[in-house]
């Protein structure tokens, strides 16, 4: 893709963003899209909001399970970026409104306290780098109409990105197995889903591994103070106007979100 035509793949999703309409593919739009483009699409998005005074507070992995990997075709995991606006409070009313068509998944987030800088960094390295994890909610969204979302889609859709809730109770790393956590996900009271930390390429560490030396070699580098997402370690739910969900992970205690009953805009 040339660059007018990846600026114009970024204003349609943004535009999509502010009407509230996803749009048709982009793989159909732009027939000649590779996973390269899609990344200049999502960092088009990225640069257009920080222009617009938002700022980068972390990246999320997705496609991080094998079942996923095999859904969409890919052998690897992709990212997105988390900005400050997407960040919500746990037990505060969420405008479901504000998106187009959620779904939530449960996370262990790591909150890092020294920069991590790839290629080269190892699970040491990337276990010194992690000051504490939170047991997390991420909505994911698609600017895509129905779903219909390749690699390239969702690549360029800031990988599918939409909202964290982070809960309340940091736990230091040292104190808890993340591959052996155990996650159930209730949705409204009923148990929607069950999993454990190993669904995250065999630990949610690996994750935080495979982004530091994915993006350092593009001259990024996972800052003091970001918040990484490494994958679900469930299935995405959907969500609907008033909605409660709650993740319990274990050793790492539990995570609320909370949906407003309105749907508008």
């Amino acid at each position: 893709m040339d660059d007018a035509s990846v600026r114009d793949a970024a204003g349609a999703l943004g535009r999509a963003y502010a009407s509230g309409t996803p749009i048709r593919p982009i793989v159909e739009s732009h027939p000649g899209a590779t996973l390269a483009d899609a990344y200049r699409i999502q960092l088009a998005q990225v640069r257009a909001w920080e222009g617009a005074g938002e700022v980068v507070k972390g990246h999320k992995v997705g496609l991080a399970s094998a079942a996923m990997q095999r859904q969409m075709g890919v052998d690897q995991p992709d990212y997105g970026h988390l900005t400050g606006g997407m960040f919500h409070l746990e037990h505060q009313p969420i405008p479901h409104g504000g998106y187009l068509q959620p779904r939530i998944e449960p996370e262990i987030a790591f909150v890092l306290h020294r920069e991590l800088t790839g290629p080269g960094v190892t699970a040491a390295d990337a276990v010194r780098a992690v000051d504490f994890v939170l047991p997390a909610l991420e909505i994911v969204d698609s600017r895509i109409a129905d779903w219909r979302i390749s690699i390239v889609d969702t690549v360029a859709d800031n990988a599918s990105s939409g909202g964290v809730v982070l809960g309340s109770r940091p736990t230091l790393l040292s104190t808890v197995d993340l591959r052996l956590a155990g996650c159930t996900l209730h949705s409204n009271g009923a148990l929607a889903a069950t999993g454990a930390g190993g669904a995250v390429l065999g630990s949610p560490l690996n994750a935080l591994v495979w982004l530091a030396n994915t993006v350092g070699p593009l001259g990024v580098s996972l800052e003091p103070g970001h918040v990484i997402l490494p994958g679900s370690m469930t299935g995405a739910i959907g969500v609907s106007p008033g909605d409660t969900v709650v993740a319990a992970v274990a050793g790492l205690g539990t995570v609320t979100a909370v949906f407003d009953r309105e749907d508008a805009r």
